[in-house]
């Protein structure tokens, strides 16, 4: 199995239709380093804008069969330009499966951060944790925290519930409706789908995806493809190629095979996103 990563400081996996998601912090929102949505009020500050608030449940980190981390304390902080990232008080991380190391980085908003590897008998995840024993003036509220690679650690729980890719933002959110409007999808200029069926998923800072029945789709022209990637507002994403006359168009159509509570409606449902590929509803081209 070939899973994409998106770039990102907390090493989640992303969708490439969620590679702008918004929340506070991206694609528009208040604290995005773009001009927000039009308002009635400016955020003066940095470049680099702040929040940290309380993640409401208790969250565990384990690596090599050990819980490395254990909070009912844990901290979001929404940084301009990134997704959340979880912050423990130290006293709940394994101190004695941490061992600093000489790594440092330093960002002009929170300070120099300080780096630790983990290790757990002969597991090791090099510089996983980090932390700011000196923040910045006006970041002082970071001290005495930590915050953890997702990616490098085997599994996370959100109170009992395994996640995967990153903590669910509380900011953000997923709704699915029935729409009876026209889709038609065309690759190339060869008509993939038409329906009258489709559903409108809207997800929080992103374009409508019109998700299609997999009987008004052209399953004859999709190919097969080894790509998933991880949603954790949505679940697992398969992908197929398009074959249309003598183009394929790679990973062009997604589809979740077991989709999260929050947007199980798509279950048997294809979305069409990629170079070559035109959507129109109502006759009308989406962007």
């Amino acid at each position: 199995m070939r899973v994409r990563a998106a770039g990102n400081p907390a090493g989640c996996l992303l969708p490439p239709e969620v590679n702008d998601p918004m929340a506070l912090t991206l694609g528009g929102g208040p604290l995005d380093r773009r001009a927000p949505h039009p308002a009635n009020y400016r955020v003066d500050g940095p470049d680099g804008l702040l929040f940290w608030a309380p993640f409401p449940r208790r969250v565990r980190a384990l690596f090599g069969g050990e819980t490395v981390l254990d909070t009912e304390r844990g901290m979001l902080l929404h940084e301009s330009g990134l997704l959340p990232q979880l912050y423990v008080p130290r006293a709940d991380l394994r101190e004695d499966l941490l061992t600093p190391t000489a790594h440092r980085t330093r960002c002009p908003f929170k300070g120099e951060a300080h780096y630790e590897t983990v290790r757990v008998g002969g597991h090791t995840a090099e510089n996983a944790v980090w932390s700011y024993p000196e923040p910045v003036p006006g970041a002082d509220w970071l001290a005495g925290h930590s915050a953890v690679y997702g990616d490098r650690m085997d599994a996370w729980f959100d109170e009992d519930e395994e996640v995967f890719g990153h903590l669910r933002d509380p900011y953000h959110r997923v709704d699915v409706r029935a729409a009876s409007r026209s889709v038609r999808v065309t690759v190339h200029g060869v008509e993939v789908a038409a329906s009258r069926r489709a559903l409108v998923l809207s997800e929080t800072g992103l374009p409508n995806r019109y998700y299609l029945p997999e009987a008004d789709v052209r399953t004859e022209l999709l190919v097969p493809s080894a790509t998933h990637t991880v949603c954790p507002y949505k679940g697992t994403a398969s992908y197929r190629a398009v074959r249309a006359g003598d183009v394929t168009v790679p990973d062009a159509v997604w589809y979740y095979p077991e989709p999260l509570p929050g947007a199980r409606r798509i279950a048997g449902h294809l979305c069409f996103l990629a170079e070559g590929v035109r959507t129109e509803v109502d006759g009308t081209a989406l962007a």
